[in-house]
């Protein structure tokens, strides 16, 4: 019986499966596109869809524990929804769900409204699960590294009400632990819910000083502009997923991204480390 990882091109699914690749278990990677990953050895690769029950019946067959997590899309819920249905009709009592931290604080957000709906499914048919909420990923600002060092301002409108970014490298960690130890129980392990975040709560200008340090000159906080944030995503993706990214921004603002009280002691002992930070993400990003 094999562990089954969704979402596996992806950065938190391919962290996953280079983790579990040396984890002496039977391991698959879900494709949509047969042969576009680059898979690590061993790994075997099952085609299917989760907007299709059909495909995804197939990809779950012989499957023991379940890694789900699926793209941002206008039927993110519905997949979501399908695929847990077709998992529980499969016999699959293992699972491990990323959702994300406030999915039910950020009510008009429609993403995070939408893992809400997935957790509450869980809970009310009594999924063994666990359910990881991440806050804001840090290697998101990967992605604004050039427009930090051309322009001299930290882009990302998040405010200063704190949020406790994390690495994904450490979500990759405590996926990986949690999916062994539910994959390797004798019997289905209770459900648990853990809030994934990083050991310290960062605020626009905050971030900013850290890229400061970085690149050795001062940078700036672009500000709290949602408007513009909204036209500058538009630019680069379709316009629904701009707007979604903006109430995202405009919930950070009011009232940021925290923890439940001793969850980053929660997570370092599971890690048995300490929680990567902020400023050793930005290092490892400028050597990227």
């Amino acid at each position: 019986m094999s562990i089954l990882i969704t979402g596996a091109s992806g950065t938190i699914g391919s962290l996953i499966l280079q983790r579990l690749a040396s984890a002496d278990v039977e391991l698959k990677a879900l494709a949509r596109t047969p042969g576009r990953a680059v898979l690590p050895a061993g790994v075997t690769e099952v085609v299917g869809d989760m907007s299709s029950p059909q495909t995804m019946r197939s990809a779950l067959s012989s499957v023991r524990t379940l890694f789900l997590l699926n793209a941002v899309t206008p039927d993110e819920v519905t997949q979501a929804l399908m695929t847990l249905n077709l998992a529980k009709e499969a016999g699959i009592e293992r699972i491990v769900y990323l959702s994300v931290i406030h999915a039910d604080r950020y009510t008009n957000v429609p993403h995070f409204t939408g893992k809400h709906t997935v957790e509450r499914m869980i809970e009310s048919m009594d999924v063994p699960a666990t359910i990881l909420r991440p806050a804001y990923f840090m290697q998101n600002d990967a992605n604004i590294k050039s427009v930090v060092e051309g322009y001299g301002i930290y882009p990302m409108p998040i405010g200063e009400a704190g949020v406790g970014m994390i690495d994904v490298r450490d979500i990759a960690d405590i996926a990986t632990a949690e999916l062994l130890a539910r994959h390797r129980a004798e019997h289905p392990l209770p459900r648990r819910t853990l809030d994934l975040v990083g050991p310290e709560s960062l605020t626009g200008p905050a971030v900013a000083a850290i890229w400061s340090d970085a690149f050795q000159r001062e940078i700036g906080y672009g500000g709290n502009d949602l408007d513009g944030f909204e036209r500058q995503l538009a630019t680069y993706g379709p316009d629904w997923m701009a707007y979604d990214m903006r109430l995202m921004m405009e919930r950070i603002q009011a009232i940021g991204m925290h923890a439940q009280a001793g969850a980053v002691e929660v997570l370092e002992t599971m890690l048995g480390r300490s929680l990567r930070n902020y400023r050793d993400a930005v290092r490892d990003m400028l050597k990227s």
